[in-house]
């Protein structure tokens, strides 16, 4: 798999090298060592060091970046990738998101469903899916997590037949074939779920990590910029 070195990631991703330097400190990437002993970083940190970037962008201070990322981590097992969240800055607050649940990254603290509106400050419910939709997700992600994954993946293909192609039904499916080892069908549901909802972000986001395991480099920095452009939307 590519790697890049400190150079190539100031260029693609406009980062200050002492920016870069910080957020290894702190234990946000851990890039390998290449000739020299100069950092080398995978695709997957180029994405969480896109994450800071955006963090920046939005005048989230480089201490607070820091700081919150060094919380997140306490917060998390090691065995969950960073890169598998979505990060943001709302007002002053750097925000994660996995899934339906929401957390103020430097306290921990969860946070009620709901969103600031960008044009008038107000606040508005996030849209769920319909209730018969949401009955097969909920209890998709159960027996998902609960390691029963051919009865997920069961339940996930019934909701199908009596729901449609319903985008999220679709994405959980695919994160469960992934999760099995079935990488070529998982993409096939990745792409069923983007063709009923072309503007879902983290689906966006995760066929590009599978295009980039699967050795497609193209595909996958064709859906990382979507998914870049679709998180810069207000």
């Amino acid at each position: 798999m590519h790697s890049y070195g400190v150079r190539e990631v100031q260029k693609l991703l406009r980062l200050p090298r002492s920016t870069i330097r910080m957020l290894v400190d702190a234990g946000f990437v851990s890039p390998s060592r290449g000739p020299r002993n100069a950092w080398r970083f995978s695709f997957q940190d180029l994405i969480v060091l896109r994450t800071a970037q955006a963090l920046a962008d939005a005048k989230v201070p480089a201490r607070r970046i820091a700081r919150s990322m060094k919380a997140l981590r306490q917060q998390l097992p090691e065995s969950m990738p960073l890169s598998g969240l979505s990060i943001a800055a709302e007002a002053d607050r750097v925000v994660v998101r996995q899934g339906t649940r929401r957390w103020q990254a430097e306290t921990g603290q969860y946070l009620l469903g709901f969103e600031p509106s960008a044009a008038d400050g107000s606040l508005r419910i996030l849209e769920a899916p319909p209730p018969e939709v949401e009955a097969y997700v909920q209890r998709g992600c159960a027996l998902h997590e609960d390691g029963h994954l051919a009865e997920a993946e069961r339940l996930y293909r019934e909701g199908l037949e009596k729901c449609g192609e319903d985008a999220v039904l679709l994405y959980n499916l695919a994160v469960l074939l992934e999760d099995m080892g079935r990488k070529t069908d998982a993409l096939a549901a990745y792409e069923r779920s983007l063709s009923a909802d072309p503007v879902f972000a983290d689906c966006h986001y995760n066929v590009a990590l599978l295009y980039e395991t699967l050795g497609r480099p193209r595909e996958a920095i064709r859906h990382m910029a979507e998914y870049r452009r679709l998180q810069k939307k207000p």
